[in-house]
């Protein structure tokens, strides 16, 4: 994706990344996204589960919603997703930083009226929360699909900004007596938890009981 003025780094630019080799991957492996878009002068925010197919993002959501049918009108909206993966604590509070890896993505949004797409977005959405699931549950009824509103991103630009490794202290403060390193962060899954009034005759799927995220 070839960077404007939206998505081109002023600071750091070499931690930053365009190609969608470095920016798909970093999507595919979050939870929630923040979208965000602009009504009468008022910024709003709000995250919400997602799924990518290609080059679309897609979020879905009930149709009474009043931020649903805000951006079903067709609105540009600014979307990230972000990942911490250690804290860098330096010798100088100055130095200290995150290990990450984000995406901040630019499109409009785009109400799903065709049902083949609308169905293979929620698929996906579920799919992207637990790989395995929707072949193992209910499918939407057709009143539920009526209650659900979906989504699409198509995205325009976006950029990836990525940092790794140790400590930057300074020349001056590396002798300074303070401990300095990197404390590595990382989601963690537990066990499932089943529900308490379902028949304990049902096991754990193989997918959940071995989902490592």
């Amino acid at each position: 994706m070839t960077p404007t003025n939206r998505t081109k780094l002023s600071r750091l630019p070499k931690r930053g990344h365009h190609d969608t080799a470095t920016i798909y991957p970093i999507l595919d492996a979050g939870l929630v996204c923040h979208v965000s878009y602009q009504l009468d002068g008022q910024p709003f925010l709000i995250p919400t589960a997602y799924g990518r197919i290609d080059n679309t993002v897609y979020i879905h959501g009930s149709v009474g919603s009043h931020f649903f049918r805000q951006l079903a009108q067709g609105v540009p909206v600014c979307v990230a997703v972000t990942h911490v993966d250690g804290l860098v604590l330096a010798r100088s509070a100055f130095s200290h930083s995150v290990n990450y890896r984000s995406v901040v993505l630019f499109g409009q949004t785009r109400l799903v009226d065709d049902p083949d797409e609308a169905w293979a977005a929620l698929e996906r959405i579920t799919e992207h929360l637990m790989p395995g699931r929707w072949a193992d549950t209910r499918p939407p009824s057709a009143s539920e699909m009526k209650k659900t509103m979906v989504l699409a991103i198509e995205i325009e630009e976006a950029s990836a900004k990525v940092r790794t490794g140790n400590v930057n202290d300074d020349p001056e403060d590396l002798d300074l007596p303070h401990w300095a390193g990197v404390v590595p962060v990382s989601l963690q899954y537990g066990q499932p938890i089943q529900d308490p009034i379902q028949s304990k005759d049902i096991a754990v799927p193989d997918y959940i009981a071995s989902f490592k995220g």
